[in-house]
């Protein structure tokens, strides 16, 4: 996909993300975590970085941001979910030293995961501020939104 695409279909998915965060604010569970501020950060295969932060309080953001952030990278790097990879990193069948992500450095929550937009374009995003479940799943659903796959 084409630079100027690719910006613009990651604006519209990070624009679907932010109709949905009322959703789960909406479950208790989610709320209670970090009383509605979240983060959302998007990582093209270039290394291109794409994000955003809601809510109200700056500081949990920037903390929601961090993890977000750390959730996007380590799929970026090893192209594999965030708890999955470290799973499967734990029972022996991939080799940490592969992708050079140190055991004190695994995320391990839920919440950052490789999302295929087309047949060519790969995303790795990283979402945090709800239950992992969660984070997974409201990326999920912005982007079927968006893309009218699943």
């Amino acid at each position: 996909m084409e630079p100027k695409a690719l910006a613009g279909l990651i604006q519209t998915i990070i624009a679907a993300v932010e109709k949905r965060v009322p959703e789960y604010l909406a479950v208790e569970a989610d709320r209670k975590l970090n009383d509605g501020n979240s983060a959302l950060c998007i990582v093209d295969e270039a290394g291109g970085v794409y994000g955003k932060m809601f809510g109200t309080d700056k500081v949990r953001q920037r903390q929601c941001f961090r993890i977000a952030w750390i959730k996007a990278s380590q799929v970026w790097i090893t192209g594999y979910k965030t708890g999955e990879y470290e799973t499967l990193v734990f029972a022996g069948k991939v080799d940490e030293k592969r992708y050079g992500i140190i055991r004190p450095d695994f995320i391990g929550w839920e919440g950052g995961q490789p999302i295929a937009v087309d047949g060519q374009t790969k995303l790795s995003v990283g979402f945090s501020g709800f239950r992992g479940t969660s984070d997974l799943e409201i990326v999920q659903k912005a982007v079927a939104d968006v893309t009218g796959r699943k």
